[in-house]
C-alpha cells in the first residue's frame, strides 16, 4: 500500500510519561446497586461489567476537580521529569475526547496553565482513543523536519456525566435489553489525565527513542460507536468484528517494514477482557507481555495508553522494544514502536 500510512522517525525521543489517576474510586458493584431497577426489570444479571468486561474499578474525579486542571498537572509533572522549561516547548497537542464546551480548544486552557510561550503551537487533535498516539506521530515529525524542538502531548478526561446521564437514562426508561446493552461500554468508562514530552534524540540519549509505526483506516465503520455526554451507543458485536479485521490488516502490512513479533511490552488501549483476548489470539503475542489496567482503571479513552505506559515503565529495562497499539472509534488503527 502506497501513502502516508507507515512511519519513520529519524532522532526523536520520549523524554518522559506521566499520569494522573484519578482519586475516587467507582467500583463496578456500585453501579450495579444504581442500576438495580433496571438490571431486575430487564431480568439481567449482577456482575456484568467484571465478568465481560473485565472492569472492576474505574477513576472518577472529586468534587471540583476538572479534567484540563488535572491535565496541566500532569504536564507539569512531565516537563519536570524531562527536565525540560516550559519556555523551551514549541508545540502543544491536546488529544482529550472530553470538552466542556465547542471552542475554543482545550489547548489554549492547558498553554496557559503550563506556562508556554507565546510562540508555542496549540491545538487539539480528536480521533477518539487513538488521539494521543497520533498526537505523538505528528509532534515526532515536527521534530524530525526541524520546524520545533520540543512537543508535549496531553489528555485529560472526565468519565463522571456520561455515566451519569447513561444510568439515570437506563434505570428511568422502557429501554429493551438490546438497548441496555449498546450502551453498556459507557459504564466502563474511567477518569484520567497523561502527558508525555517528546525531543530530538540526539540531544537526549538517555530517552526512549520512537522509531516509527503505521496507521489504517476503515471508515466503512463509522457509525458502530457513537458517543457525546449523553451517551455512547456501540454496536459491540460488529464493532469488535471490525476493529479485529482492521488490527490484523494492519500488523500483516506492518509485516513489510517491521518485526512486532517478539516486543517486550505491547501497551495496547485498555477497553475489555474481550478486547484484548480477542487481539492477542488474533496477532499471536504473548499475553504475558501485555500489562492490564483497565481492571482497575476502566477505559479512559485516549488517557489509557500512556497511562498504562507510566504505570508500566518502572519494569522497563534499557533496550527493551515498545509497541504502543489501539483501535478508535470510526474506526482507525494505529501502532508505534519504542526503544527503550
Amino acid at each position: 500500500m502506497d501513502g502516508n500510512a507507515t512511519t519513520t522517525h529519524r532522532n526523536v525521543a520520549l523524554l518522559s510519561v506521566a499520569s494522573r489517576i484519578a482519586p475516587r474510586i467507582t467500583t463496578s458493584e456500585d453501579i450495579d446497586a444504581r442500576l438495580a431497577p433496571a438490571l431486575k426489570r430487564l431480568r439481567l444479571p449482577r456482575g456484568l461489567l467484571q465478568r465481560v468486561a473485565g472492569v472492576h474499578e474505574r477513576r472518577n474525579w472529586n468534587e471540583g476537580q476538572r479534567f484540563d486542571d488535572e491535565a496541566i498537572s500532569a504536564g507539569k509533572r512531565a516537563l519536570s521529569e524531562a527536565g525540560i522549561d516550559p519556555s523551551q516547548v514549541g508545540l502543544l497537542i491536546n488529544t482529550s475526547v472530553t470538552r466542556k464546551h465547542l471552542e475554543p480548544s482545550v489547548a489554549v486552557r492547558i498553554h496557559h496553565g503550563l506556562g508556554l510561550p507565546s510562540s508555542a503551537i496549540n491545538f487539539d487533535i480528536a480521533n477518539a482513543c487513538l488521539g494521543f498516539v497520533n498526537g505523538m506521530s505528528l509532534a515526532a515529525g515536527l521534530i524530525d523536519s526541524g520546524q520545533i524542538k520540543y512537543a508535549i502531548v496531553i489528555d485529560g478526561e472526565d468519565a463522571d456525566e456520561i455515566q451519569t446521564n447513561t444510568i439515570e437514562r437506563l434505570i428511568n426508561s422502557d429501554l429493551a435489553r438490546s438497548d441496555f446493552m449498546s450502551e453498556f461500554a459507557s459504564l466502563t468508562l474511567g477518569s484520567g489525565a497523561a502527558a508525555a514530552v517528546l525531543g530530538p534524540a540526539d540531544a537526549h540519549p538517555e530517552g526512549h527513542r520512537l522509531l516509527g509505526g503505521v496507521t489504517r483506516a476503515a471508515t466503512e465503520f463509522n457509525d458502530l460507536c457513537v458517543g457525546s455526554v449523553d451517551g455512547m451507543f456501540t454496536n459491540a458485536k460488529a464493532l469488535l468484528k471490525g476493529g479485529l479485521d482492521l488490527v490484523f490488516s494492519a500488523w500483516k502490512e506492518a509485516q513489510r517494514d517491521w518485526n512486532w513479533t517478539s516486543m517486550d511490552r505491547y501497551i495496547i488501549h485498555q477497553v475489555s477482557d474481550v478486547h484484548t483476548d480477542s487481539i492477542i489470539k488474533a496477532t499471536g503475542m504473548d499475553r504475558a507481555r501485555v500489562p492490564l489496567t483497565y481492571p482497575r482503571f476502566g477505559n479512559v479513552g485516549p488517557a489509557s495508553i500512556p497511562i498504562t505506559l507510566a504505570e508500566e515503565s518502572s519494569k522497563l529495562e534499557r533496550g527493551d522494544r515498545v509497541l504502543l497499539m489501539g483501535v478508535g472509534s470510526g474506526l482507525n488503527t494505529a501502532m508505534m514502536e519504542l526503544a527503550w
